[in-house]
């Protein structure tokens, strides 16, 4: 059976090992959205994710599909097209609720999302907190893309991305490995698998793996407030191809 979370204790959660395998990850249910409960649960390898009218499920999947910012491979085409030629702006936390509204948008033939107007609010107050972030890709003065997540220690939980033009959307992961590497980042939480993710250096790692690298970079001191710092420079230099000295965490 699945546990009921406790409204009146927002910081408690059951161990992740006890998720079940199918569905994969199903951890738990109920509890609210409030700041205290989302952070509690992306620093134990948790994330919520329900639909309209569904209670909050709480997710931990086995394995972990997870980025390490040196790992992102960019496409000699993704590399020419959009940062050699610099036909796309970048910025960090100028548009959060636009980057997260436009992610929340329905897509595909059921019309459905998983960003129902209880998860953009609660996002939104993490972002005004300071915990929050987004990357946004820009034509002009038209919003074309971006991705947002939640920041904890050095340690980005990505959730959800977009694009309105080709490749906008993975300009906007390009330029957040950039920046996180910068700062000293250890990974980058991509929750599931997909083809997508895959495509552009994310890797499966165990999910008792997973639980000892938030326990490792959690804790270092990261940024804090805003991410807004101007425009960011394109990347320049060969592709970073995989990470290094990371083989101990696969076996």
């Amino acid at each position: 059976m699945v546990p009921l979370l406790d409204t009146q204790a927002p910081q408690s959660f059951p161990d992740v090992h006890r998720a079940l395998r199918n569905p994969n990850g199903l951890l738990a249910v109920g509890g609210d959205l409030s700041p205290e409960r989302l952070l509690s649960a992306y620093r134990r390898g948790i994330f919520p994710w329900f639909s309209e009218g569904d209670p909050i499920l709480w997710w931990s999947p086995d394995p972990r599909t997870v980025l390490f910012p040196e790992g992102i491979r960019i496409s000699r085409s993704l590399r020419k097209k959009r940062l050699r030629r610099r036909l796309l702006g970048v910025t960090l936390d100028r548009a959060f609720g636009p980057v997260i509204r436009a992610c929340a948008a329905p897509r595909g033939a059921d019309g459905g999302t998983w960003i129902v107007p209880r998860m953009v609010g609660a996002y939104e107050t993490l972002h005004r907190l300071g915990w929050a972030h987004s990357v946004e890709v820009w034509q002009g003065e038209r919003l074309v893309g971006g991705l947002y997540g939640v920041a904890l220690g050095r340690v980005f939980f990505g959730e959800s991305m977009f694009s309105r033009a080709d490749d906008a959307s993975k300009v906007a992961l390009v330029h957040l490995c950039e920046r996180l590497g910068a700062w000293g980042f250890g990974l980058i939480d991509c929750q599931m698998r997909t083809d997508h993710l895959m495509s552009l250096g994310a890797r499966e790692i165990p999910r008792s793996h997973f639980v000892a690298l938030l326990d490792r970079f959690c804790p270092l001191p990261g940024p804090t407030g805003s991410w807004d710092q101007g425009e960011i420079q394109f990347p320049q230099g060969p592709d970073p191809g995989h990470p290094d000295g990371r083989e101990d965490l696969d076996g």
